[in-house]
């Protein structure tokens, strides 16, 4: 088989799988919100099974809900049925997911559910199916056909029901007014965490390090004030340490074509006033995105009276892998 008929399998497989989602979109209706609406009120925790394939996007689910704000974890229907299911309790909400809405390890399940009085919301592709008629709420996943050729591998289904997940995930965020914050306490490992969980003062120098320069000094004292700190600018401060100005590498370039004497300026003549600030307690990917904003590659720290506090560099936060 040549390139050619391999990228045209690929491109029709994708053109299923997307004429499947489009499908879903009059679906999220009524009974979609009903949906939200139970988990919204759940007590304990969003309780996903499936079996097979639909398992394994069960799982997926269960992941997205526990790590944009809504408690969640997997159970195995046939393990639930030798023990696990005293994991499930009367506080928690159960979404049991079959695209046949007849599997036997989940209709088994069905009058232990109903006993406990636990909600139960349904996924299938088959709404008169046992479980999507027992259900207190159906989610409809139906597709028109898989994008296997031989229409019998779980693939637009399961992409169809991994996208209902998202939007019931997505939308339980939205109502629980789930924030960045919120986010970053279930991610605090690797760079997403240190993307969310790094403030700016875990990354600033201070003290000695800080470049800072009187409003009188001498444009050239001042240069060489940026050459010893090596963040490629300084701060022009008052007597009580308040931030009246930057001066920076670009400033510098501006004096230069202006034909300014730098032995005779003084700095604050030349300086930017008031520049491009943030604060210690302030996300340090909020800097990063200050910087590439004004694209500049530092910014000086301030408290909220103004006073300098600090200075950040582009090198600092890439170091810290927030970049």
């Amino acid at each position: 088989m040549d390139a050619a008929k391999l990228q045209a399998l690929g491109r029709r497989a994708l053109e299923i799988e997307r004429d499947a989602l489009s499908a879903l979109l009059p679906r999220v209706d009524a009974s979609f919100a009903r949906a939200c609406e139970l988990m919204l009120a759940c007590n304990g925790r969003i309780v996903v099974t499936g079996m097979g394939k639909s398992g394994h996007i069960g799982s997926k689910i269960a992941a997205t809900l526990a790590s944009t704000g809504t408690p969640s974890f997997f159970v195995h229907p046939g393990e639930a049925s030798h023990g696990d299911l005293g994991m499930i309790t009367r506080q928690d909400v159960v979404l049991a997911i079959s695209y046949s809405g007849e599997t036997n390890e989940i209709i088994t399940l069905l009058p232990l559910f109903k006993r406990m009085s636990a909600p139960l919301i349904a996924m299938t592709g088959k709404p008169r199916s046992t479980l999507a008629t027992t259900a207190d709420v159906h989610l409809d996943v139906s597709v028109t056909m898989e994008a296997c050729p031989l229409n019998l591998a779980p693939t637009a289904s399961t992409t169809a029901t991994l996208a209902m997940g998202d939007a019931l995930a997505v939308a339980l965020l939205e109502a629980r007014g789930f924030t960045p914050e919120d986010f970053a306490m279930s991610h605090p490992g690797g760079s997403l965490g240190r993307r969310l969980l790094l403030k700016v003062s875990d990354v600033m120098h201070g003290g000695e390090r800080l470049p800072r320069v009187s409003p009188d000094t001498r444009l050239s004292d001042a240069l060489l004030e940026m050459s010893r700190k090596g963040f490629g600018l300084t701060a022009i401060v008052d007597e009580q340490q308040r931030v009246l100005g930057v001066f920076t590498d670009g400033d510098l370039r501006r004096v230069l074509d202006q034909g300014i004497d730098v032995r005779q300026a003084r700095v604050d003549q030349v300086m930017t006033r008031g520049g491009k600030t943030v604060r210690a307690d302030q996300l340090a990917a909020e800097a990063v995105a200050l910087m590439e904003k004004y694209k500049i590659t530092a910014l000086l720290i301030e408290d909220e009276a103004g006073h300098l506090q600090g200075v950040v560099h582009m090198h600092d936060l890439l170091r810290a892998g927030v970049v």
